[in-house]
């Protein structure tokens, strides 16, 4: 039985963990751009490499 407890607060530890790095990324910024990933689709990415 304690090892249920033990599980359920690792699970709430790590769940507190996740909710804590999503609040960062809000607060900073991490989400506001919502148009470029729309268009990105349309842009190729045409990486030039020089042969010797």
């Amino acid at each position: 039985m304690s090892v249920i407890a033990v599980l359920i607060c690792f699970s709430l530890l790590v769940a507190l963990g996740f909710l804590a790095a999503f609040l960062w990324a809000v607060k900073s910024g991490q989400f506001e751009d919502k148009y470029t990933p729309s268009i990105r689709i349309l842009f190729d990415d045409v990486k030039e490499t020089k042969k010797d």
